[in-house]
């Protein structure tokens, strides 16, 4: 690897990153054009998914892209859907290199994109900054090979892990710095989810609010008996910014009626041990694409995810402050009798948010 090739495919994983939360179902990419040194074209995967980045590279470049090479943080595309491949549309245009870190392990490209290129002539060069491009799509990779979502688990806690005094009293915890980090993590996110605990104590947005966003994250609630307030903020702005509820079989039709009329949609999904099974929940969630979903508790859905293994990385606001332990815990009962049992994690970073304190773990 050229450091001319680590240069520019740096510059193309950080215009995929633009995207992340505003691309699904299709993965955040970024796409350089380079012609003897100079960059003549630049582009990411649009909101919705369309157009896509060498798409735009390429408009923006016009004539310029023939000869030049192409900087992919994916394989382009090699099936026809709304749009021509961008395989195609890269041989159209007179490319004459293509750098990617990775194939694309779709089922419809899975190294077609680069065969169609190869086969026209056009050199291919793999497994730059590799490691770098897994971590930006690993939660577009983990829906395609496991049909699930990524998922962050995200707390909000005083020093001692409790998320609320006894009386229920949360805001703020934290302060303001943290919770404007936490709305650009909502923007980067597909989708916020919430248990029914949370959506009834503090009756949230789950928007991501001061980020400049184009696509809201897709709000999403578990709740086996659909027992929530038809009149919280979540259900008077169904209809401007989607609302997904998660429920068991169980729910009368009169319920269904209102929440569907709110603008909501209904998600059926299976009941295991006398909660909603993570796993159902998270394969409809990514049956319906989303790759990325940031978990902001409560303390009972966080401790069913992390008893079934479903949490790939957390995220740790920590105030100093301790409430006791009369407070609310962060993580509801595991059911843990030895300590080598406890799900672990490896610290990636920690850093001062003007008081409190960021963590973030990814699964060991």
């Amino acid at each position: 690897m050229s450091a001319e090739d680590a240069r520019f495919m740096a510059l193309a994983l950080s215009l995929g990153r633009r995207g992340q939360g505003q691309c699904w179902p299709n993965p955040a990419v970024g796409c350089v054009l380079v012609r003897e040194g100079r960059i003549v074209g630049r582009g990411r995967t649009a909101a919705g998914g369309r157009p896509h980045a060498e798409t735009v590279a390429l408009a923006q470049a016009g004539a310029a892209a023939h000869g030049a090479t192409a900087y992919v943080s994916l394989e382009p595309c090699a099936h026809h859907g709304q749009t021509p491949p961008c395989a195609e549309a890269l041989v159209a245009a007179g490319v004459a290199r293509v750098v990617a870190p990775f194939r694309d392990s779709d089922r419809r490209v899975d190294g077609r994109g680069f065969d169609i290129l190869r086969a026209s002539g056009v050199a291919v060069q793999t497994g730059v900054m590799e490691a770098e491009a897994a971590r930006d799509l690993a939660g577009f990779r983990l829906r395609v090979a496991e049909g699930r979502p990524r998922i962050t688990l995200k707390l909000a806690t005083s020093f001692d892990g409790r998320i609320a005094t006894a009386s229920g009293q949360s805001q703020w915890i934290t302060g303001p710095q943290a919770r404007r980090t936490v709305h650009a993590l909502r923007a980067r996110h597909d989708a916020v989810m919430v248990g029914a605990g949370t959506a009834r104590a503090d009756d949230p947005m789950l928007t991501a609010r001061g980020m400049g966003v184009e696509r809201q994250p897709v709000r999403v609630v578990v709740s086996r008996r659909l027992d929530l307030p038809p009149d919280s903020n979540l259900a008077r702005s169904a209809h401007d910014v989607p609302l997904w509820l998660c429920h068991g079989p169980e729910i009368d039709t009169a319920t269904a009626a209102t929440w569907e009329a709110a603008g909501a949609t209904l998600l059926p999904c299976e009941v295991r041990a006398g909660q909603l099974d993570p796993a159902s929940v998270l394969k409809m969630l990514g049956a319906r694409g989303l790759t990325s979903v940031l978990c902001e508790g409560g303390g009972a859905l966080a401790a069913s995810l992390l008893a079934h293994d479903a949490v790939d990385e957390l995220v740790g606001f920590s105030a100093g402050l301790a409430i006791g332990a009369e407070g609310l815990p962060a993580i509801g009962a595991l059911g843990l009798d030895a300590l080598e049992a406890a799900p672990r994690f490896d610290l990636q970073e920690a850093r001062p948010l003007a008081g409190d304190v960021m963590h973030r773990w990814t699964r060991a």
